[in-house]
């Protein structure tokens, strides 16, 4: 016990005088706690924050268990950013990393390098890419919803205020994203299953300000679309700014997907027709205890559940 106490002192010297690790990680280090990393997205959006606050809270009441700490990116898309996050926790010696990828596929080396150094890592929110996972021969479980699920319940809700032959429109996420190609996807079946007819599909990145110029150009080149599926809220959002500002509203439904506070009073009254709730702080819980379970037995990595499904619930006005 002496050796190995003093082998922890040793390292964790070694890595904090080289800038390697935040002090979190060293005094868990010290301390003989896991650590655990929780790497996400932006904070700047409220799914993200969520998930954020749900981790920190699971985190508070296993306080003597592990050390929790959260790293995200400048912004939604910014892959490099997260990939730097990662290789630093790598260099620190974390436990496990809890990972919102913000891309599928090229995060996946990264993630490869994670796990030949011993570290745990599980995907939540978005899934890495079978193929590029294949590739790497790593397995990393996913921690989330059926995303091509609940595309389709919320498109299935549009299409009872539609009829056979309308036009809608599709805004996704990031198009090398696995969840924005599994929301695209449901939406993409659900309007097949019922003859409505998609008369553009275009990229949102998960934005306001994309969605909302999706949607205008939308608008401009099919004057007779009646709805607009969007791959997540803040895409929402955009949209409803520019129906607006089309002089369009009321004529042009509008779907969401992950019920974020912001969009309440939007659904109340009607600017948006419906959203999805996937749960975030539940997602991040999950994931983190998922990741505690497999340091408190030593579970291997490669023996780890492939896949832990998470809730959905459709979100309308009427059930409000």
């Amino acid at each position: 016990m002496v050796q190995k106490t003093r082998r922890r002192v040793l390292v964790a010297g070694v890595l904090a005088s080289a800038g390697l690790m935040n002090s979190k990680i060293a005094n868990a280090m010290l301390s003989g706690k896991v650590t655990i990393a929780l790497v996400l997205k932006s904070l700047a959006d409220p799914f993200t924050m969520a998930m954020s606050s749900g981790a920190q809270n699971y985190q508070k009441h296993f306080a003597s268990e592990f050390d929790l700490t959260v790293r995200s990116t400048a912004s939604q898309t910014d892959t490099a950013g997260q990939i730097r996050i990662v290789e630093e926790l790598i260099a620190s010696h974390i436990n496990a990393i809890v990972l919102a990828p913000t891309d599928s596929k090229a995060l996946v080396p990264v993630v490869a390098r994670a796990i030949d150094a011993g570290i745990i890592v599980i995907a939540i929110d978005n899934p890495l890419d079978e193929s590029a996972t294949r590739a790497a021969r790593i397995t990393v479980p996913f921690v989330g919803p059926d995303n091509l699920k609940g595309a389709q319940m919320v498109a299935d809700y549009l299409a009872t205020k539609l009829r056979p032959g309308d036009e809608v429109g599709i805004i996704e996420g990031v198009a090398t994203d696995r969840n924005a190609q599994q929301r695209t996807d449901g939406f993409k079946e659900a309007m097949d299953a019922t003859h409505i007819k998609i008369a553009a599909i275009a990229s949102g990145d998960w934005v306001y300000s994309k969605g909302k110029a999706a949607a205008a150009v939308m608008m401009a080149q099919h004057p007779h679309l009646r709805g607009l599926l969007c791959a997540n809220d803040s895409i929402a959002t955009g949209a409803v700014d520019a129906v607006r500002n089309a002089h369009r509203t009321g004529n042009v439904y509008i779907t969401g997907y992950n019920n974020d506070a912001v969009i309440t009073p939007l659904i109340a009254t009607g600017r948006i027709l419906a959203t999805v709730d996937q749960f975030p702080a539940r997602q991040a819980v999950f994931g983190v205890d998922m990741a505690l379970k497999a340091l408190n037995e030593q579970t291997r990595q490669q023996d780890l559940s492939p896949y832990i499904e998470t809730p959905l619930q459709l979100v309308t006005g009427n059930a409000r």
